[in-house]
């Protein structure tokens, strides 16, 4: 006990040691002229130091309020291509009345259950090399060069029955790379809706994949070709809806050839072999 108060009253001797030394310097330098340069580096230190500190404190205050918009952003973009989002809707109540958010490997077309998926950060495990894969040149039709061995998919169902499928997609567009969902009916092969939320593309061009009404285009199309193969893709110049095949093509965005190529292009990958194909054949066949 006697130890522990002489190590305290050394600890506090040499605290206020130092505060003094502290104390003396200052009282120096802010005697000097205010043309002094070492006043005016001293000064502008400790404002940067201030700032640093008030800072860091504001970042680690706000992180758990900036983890809870995430979360709910995300949720609203889920609701929003499930058709389930309306003005005034409670996003977190919606969101767990009508969404059932699984995990898939994507090799197996299975679902994973020894993974929370509440905590599973698809776009973090795309990175990790412990949890990611690399695309082969060939097969990178996306431009993503990597992707999580498991994704995340959401279920809308009405009680035990099935109503959309809500798949993450992503992909290189001109100047960025584009996420968003595509859903699906449950028949895992008409388009209900998309939502391409984080991108850069150019705004009133590429940009305009946010548009609703181009959005509005996707509904009823449909994914695979009777072969299986996916046909889904967007056209220059616009759908000729006489055509038998119009049902497999969305109309391109004006003047935003790249960006075009590149949701038709992140749609050939993700429904293809290399993304879902596997578990919504899986779901075609079990249901």
């Amino acid at each position: 006990m006697l130890n522990a108060e002489k190590k305290t009253c050394k600890y506090n001797e040499q605290l206020c040691k130092y505060y003094e030394q502290f104390r003396v310097y200052a009282d120096r330098i802010l005697a000097l002229s205010n043309d002094s340069l070492e006043k005016t580096v001293n000064v502008a230190l400790a404002l940067c130091l201030v700032c640093a500190v008030l800072v860091s404190i504001a970042t680690v205050a706000l992180r758990p309020l900036q983890g809870y918009n995430k979360a709910l952003d995300m949720k609203k973009n889920i609701l929003d291509v499930a058709g389930l989002l309306e003005e005034g809707t409670d996003i977190d109540q919606a969101f767990a009345e009508r969404i059932e958010s699984k995990i898939v490997d994507l090799k197996t077309g299975d679902y994973v259950d020894n993974i929370n998926v509440d905590e599973y950060d698809q776009r973090k495990a795309a990175k990790d090399p412990a949890q990611n894969e690399l695309i082969p040149v060939e097969k990178d039709i996306a431009s993503i060069r990597q992707k999580a061995k498991y994704t995340k998919v959401f279920l809308v169902k009405k009680g035990d029955q099935l109503q959309s499928i809500i798949l993450p997609i992503n992909g290189y567009g001109l100047w960025s790379t584009m996420y968003g969902f595509l859903a699906l009916e449950a028949d895992a092969q008409t388009v209900q809706s998309i939502n391409l939320y984080d991108q850069g593309e150019t705004p009133g061009l590429g940009g305009e994949v946010v548009n609703p009404n181009w959005r509005a285009l996707w509904k009823g199309k449909k994914v695979y070709s009777d072969k299986g193969e996916v046909a889904l893709t967007l056209v220059k110049g616009g759908v000729d809806s006489s055509r038998p095949d119009s049902v497999y093509k969305v109309d391109g965005l004006a003047g935003a050839t790249l960006t075009s190529r590149g949701v038709s292009n992140l749609i050939q990958y993700w429904m293809g072999a290399e993304g879902f194909a596997t578990y919504l054949n899986k779901i075609r066949t079990n249901g």
